[in-house]
């Protein structure tokens, strides 16, 4: 029989079972097997590998083989062939196990199928599949072979996709987890108003941004916006660990400074030495001259356009990413709102969204974009950047985390 045939007959025989627990899957296959024409064998057995006690244990056996004893049992230690097993997989031969002999089995033909389980620092299958024809030859070897890689193949396939729905179950509820955790994206201070929006590339993602009231008496807030490297579920469990310890150090009314070293700390001792994260943190008082106070941890420069003149100002890093050096200095800037001024934070995935030349969106094009729009309200800005940036990268191959967030004084 054709060897690629035999694997899809297998695989179709399999794959029909899949509604059935593993080993009645199995089962039904190995039944199934023993009845086809094409595949021409008249028997089989099934064994199953107990980790804790190093057994192969008989499962099933049907058609004509020398019946054994349900649930007898073969000690790996003691039987060398399961070591040939593990290293070829697949093996013929005479049998040399007195007690196997004594049964009336004369012959043997095996084959590992599933994965490898590790007992006494050596490696066997989670089962044995072993069939039986009346010529035991090196052909029949080879279609052992390929019907346990088949049926191996859809065992896998099934565990895939039970971890996938418990994966995407998991993927669900951090996604609601991680907006519960994000703010409302309008937010109203005195006479500034904000919006801010978070578009991750996968379900979860490594942005974040946030606003945090703080003091008492409605004094200050804190504007926050983070990137987290990478992307996906790593980045962001990093990404709301930082926005958390954040929100946390700014309940306590932390100066910026010391704020942004101890976040740094934090992250340097909690994750491992290939994460990072940027991160800008801003406060807006409600001092009459406008003042911004700020400090930016290698996070792209937001930008600052001004109403009358429609210059802009970059509020360039003032110390380093969050996370490879712990001992990192911050220092603190500022600027100054006058009516009218808005101020753009943005993540790097809006500026590196490429179009299907694997051209970026680029700084400058951001900033056309942005002082095109600055006369409309917050939300209308970030809209607009987003519709761009999303027109501009829609046949392009490279995604990002996508986090917008612009501050305007009213007047």
């Amino acid at each position: 029989m054709d060897q690629r045939k035999l694997y899809r007959a297998v695989e179709a025989i399999a794959s029909q079972r899949l509604n059935l627990d593993e080993v009645d899957m199995l089962i039904e296959t190995l039944n199934q097997i023993v009845k086809s024409e094409s595949i021409d064998v008249n028997g089989g057995r099934i064994w199953k590998l107990n980790s804790e006690t190093g057994y192969y244990q008989l499962l099933y056996q049907t058609g004509n083989v020398r019946e054994i004893e349900q649930n007898f049992k073969i000690n790996v230690r003691n039987y060398p062939l399961f070591d040939l097993l593990s290293k070829e997989r697949t093996i013929v031969g005479r049998e040399t196990d007195e007690i196997l002999q004594q049964k009336g089995i004369m012959k043997f033909s095996a084959s590992g199928v599933g994965d490898k389980v590790k007992i006494d620092d050596k490696q066997y299958y989670e089962y044995l599949l072993a069939l039986n024809k009346d010529d035991i030859d090196d052909d029949f070897r080879i279609m052992l072979s390929i019907i346990a890689t088949s049926i191996t193949s859809q065992i896998k396939q099934r565990r895939y996709r039970e971890r996938a729905k418990v994966f995407k179950a998991d993927l669900d509820k951090g996604r609601e987890l991680q907006k519960s955790i994000l703010p409302q994206h309008e937010f109203s201070f005195h006479s500034y108003e904000m919006f801010g929006v978070t578009d991750p590339a996968e379900i979860v993602g490594g942005d974040f941004y946030d606003y945090l009231e703080i003091g008492d008496e409605d004094e200050r807030v804190g504007i926050v916006v983070g990137d987290a490297a990478s992307k996906g579920v790593s980045a962001s469990a990093e990404a709301m660990y930082i926005s958390g310890a954040v929100r946390m150090a700014s309940s306590f009314e932390i100066k910026i400074g010391p704020l942004m070293k101890r976040t740094n700390q934090l992250v340097n001792k909690i994750f491992a030495d290939d994460r990072f994260a940027s991160l800008f943190y801003g406060e807006l008082s409600t001092d009459r001259s406008g003042l911004f106070l700020y400090s930016n941890a290698g996070h792209n420069p937001p930008i600052f356009v001004k109403k009358d003149t429609n210059d802009i100002k970059r509020l360039e890093p003032t110390g380093p990413v969050l996370g490879p050096a712990p001992h990192s200095k911050y220092t603190i800037d500022s600027i100054n709102f006058e009516p009218g001024d808005a101020l753009l934070i943005f993540s790097d995935g809006v500026t590196d969204s490429a179009n299907s030349k694997f051209e970026s969106y680029g700084e400058e094009r951001l900033i056309e974009t942005f002082q095109k729009h600055k006369h409309l309200t917050p939300k209308e800005i970030v809209y607009a950047i987003l519709d761009d940036v999303v027109k501009y990268s829609k046949n392009g191959e490279y995604n990002d985390d996508k986090t917008l967030v612009v501050i305007k004084k009213n007047g």
